[in-house]
């Protein structure tokens, strides 16, 4: 079985170098190509159809946010996009999701838990490292206030869902909160995938947000 193909973007050699001799020890990884700016990496990604695009923010010529939402637009089922930045940028996380991202986390993570999040990201789903998800609320606080949608035609139950998967719970945390299975759970967020256009869990934390669902606090 192929192992999943992964671009490496990032303006930095050193890191490049040590993110491929990481995942060069990783059988179910593979790293096809590396990119030293956003340009790069829209054009590679164009030519290798890797399955992750473990991207930067910060680079020359094109930044990670404007390849990331150039990439999205050509194919939004092609490669998924990983951001991988230091903590002190988090300031970007939610115009990296805004712009297609399915996942963000920091250089300070764990090495193990990096690879984990390039799995997750490539098995379809999404990952926001800890601690992001306050920067993501933060930002709706500091930046004016989106106007609340109209919630779709979405069951009471699936609202109950989404508002929970906002709040950055878990399935099984969802599960547990609403006495049902975690398969239950899944189910309801399969549906609102569908239902709401979202690429992935991400997108519908947005979108909890953006219809009002959830409220930063103040």
């Amino acid at each position: 079985m192929s192992g999943i193909r992964v671009l490496l973007a990032d303006d930095q050699p050193l890191v490049r170098s040590g993110l491929r001799v990481l995942m060069a020890d990783t059988p179910d990884l593979e790293v096809v190509g590396e990119a030293a700016n956003g340009a790069e990496a829209v054009r590679m990604s164009a030519e290798l159809a890797p399955d992750v695009v473990v991207m930067d923010i910060r680079m020359p010529e094109m930044d990670g946010i404007e390849a990331t939402r150039r990439l999205t637009a050509v194919d939004p089922a092609g490669a998924r996009v990983l951001i991988l930045t230091t903590f002190d940028e988090d300031e970007h996380v939610y115009g990296a999701l805004r712009a297609g991202a399915s996942g963000f986390a920091v250089k300070d993570m764990a090495l193990d838990d990096i690879l984990a999040a390039v799995r997750v990201v490539a098995a379809g789903d999404a990952l926001i490292a800890p601690g992001v998800t306050r920067r993501l609320i933060a930002d709706f606080v500091a930046g004016p206030a989106p106007a609340p949608e109209r919630v779709p035609a979405i069951t009471g139950r699936e609202q109950e869902v989404l508002t929970l998967v906002g709040r950055g719970r878990s399935n099984s945390e969802i599960a547990q909160d609403l006495f049902i299975t975690v398969a239950t759970t899944k189910s309801h967020v399969a549906r609102l995938l569908t239902k709401l256009d979202a690429r992935d869990r991400v997108q519908l934390v947005i979108k909890a947000y953006e219809m009002g669902l959830v409220t930063p606090p103040r």
